[in-house]
């Protein structure tokens, strides 16, 4: 699947082709934090077909639970999360960030990771209210 998409303020936008079976759901303390919410989902771009169309995002270097080193890139004017990838040259994975994507109604997470680190009450959301707002 050939998809789009950019950074909230659009200042950072890119292209690339992704297996739509394959968005993970991480539930890690690290995606909690660098999302700033229950956990985070992530599609792997098929190798070599990642194309950053405008903007260069800004990197922040993290070292996970795992003891990998991942580039965390974000746009430095709205701090929208882009991708994570290891340090190094090309060819290099580029796990996109499902949110940042154009097409994300169209994609469905297919597993969960870290699933230890998932937030107790998380399995009682579909369960909580909802309250009609705009948009």
């Amino acid at each position: 699947m050939h998809i789009t998409g950019s950074c909230h303020c659009g200042a950072i936008r890119y292209e690339a082709d992704i297996e739509p079976n394959t968005v993970s759901a991480c539930h890690c303390t690290d995606c909690q934090q660098l999302t700033g919410g229950a956990f985070r989902l992530s599609v792997v771009a098929e190798p070599h077909s990642f194309k950053l169309l405008a903007a260069q995002p800004r990197i922040y270097l993290k070292t996970g639970d795992s003891g990998r080193v991942r580039e965390q890139a974000f746009c430095e004017h709205c701090g929208s999360p882009i991708y994570a990838t290891s340090p190094g040259p090309e060819p290099r994975d580029y796990n996109l960030r499902v949110g940042s994507i154009d097409q994300r109604q169209q994609l469905r997470p297919s597993r969960q990771i870290w699933c230890r680190s998932r937030l107790s009450w998380l399995a009682e959301v579909a369960k909580t209210p909802e309250q009609a707002t705009g948009g």
